[in-house]
């Protein structure tokens, strides 16, 4: 019975359970230090209360203890704890950023993203956390951005919006696209820290200035059909009719193209 009672006590006193009251008591934060055996203390000092001073009922038994705070000389050896770093926990791709670079967080948000950009070239990146090529790429991306102002980037994580990726046949990464107004769909290529220059070559050939007629087009009619009839997503987009003025501008142009082609003939 006096083996499992002072089992208890060590117990207790070895995890800080004592009186507060107590000189070395839990308040004290050098007490378990000195318990746990990292701070040294002299042979000239007195030693800190042990567990076999105290009884079950956290009594002191033997006052062999020094009385008082601890020096300051031991508390400074204490060591201190790592203070929290948001930049050390922050994710890769959210470092870096620049105001021209947005994540898009649905399907929705990409089809108002492009239609909003007007006139803008716009770089759509498919990425995802897991892909090693992707990391490596992030920081050429972000100096790419920097120095094109202009330009809107815009990150998609393939791991957080897998339906609307294969949706848009995206299934290779990392993978760009290319957009700007009026003109819809560019180009679009998958492109790694060793290709760069597939990438460079392509900012420096359409962010030329240009001027579309029209409104911009954003995604492709039959990529906005099947993001609406994806079940995981939540987007709406109904089929736009055609514009009469438009069908009989057409019309009227394969008209004249045929009379141009007979006249020739004759």
């Amino acid at each position: 019975m006096a083996e499992a009672l002072a089992e208890c006590s060590i117990y207790s006193a070895c995890y800080g359970h004592l009186p507060s009251s107590l000189p070395w008591g839990r308040r004290n934060p050098g007490y378990v230090a000195l318990q746990r055996g990292s701070l040294p203390v002299p042979e000239d000092e007195p030693s800190a209360p042990s567990a076999t001073d105290f009884d079950f009922h956290r009594r002191r038994l033997a006052i062999g203890g020094r009385k008082g705070p601890i020096p300051r000389r031991y508390l400074s050896s204490i060591p201190k704890r790592n203070t929290f770093s948001t930049e050390k926990y922050m994710k890769w791709w959210q470092k870096d950023l620049h105001p021209n670079m947005k994540e898009i967080e649905s399907a929705q948000d990409l089809a108002d993203s492009l239609l909003n950009a007007g006139e803008k070239l716009v770089i759509v990146d498919f990425f995802t956390p897991a892909c090693g090529g992707c990391r490596a790429l992030h920081p050429k991306i972000c100096q790419l951005a920097k120095m094109n102002p202009d330009v809107l980037f815009l990150q998609i994580n393939h791991e957080k919006h897998k339906s609307m990726c294969y949706t848009l046949n995206v299934h290779v990464l990392p993978f760009f696209r290319f957009y700007r107004g009026a003109h819809g769909r560019l180009c679009s290529f998958s492109c790694t820290n060793a290709t760069i220059k597939k990438l460079k070559n392509a900012l420096a050939k359409h962010s030329t200035l240009r001027c579309s007629l029209g409104p911009a087009k954003g995604l492709e009619e039959s990529e906005l059909l099947a993001l609406a009839a994806n079940k995981d997503l939540s987007f709406n987009y109904t089929r736009k009719k055609p514009d009469p003025v438009e069908k009989r501008t057409f019309v009227h142009g394969i008209l004249d193209t045929v009379k141009s082609l007979f006249a020739s003939r004759r």
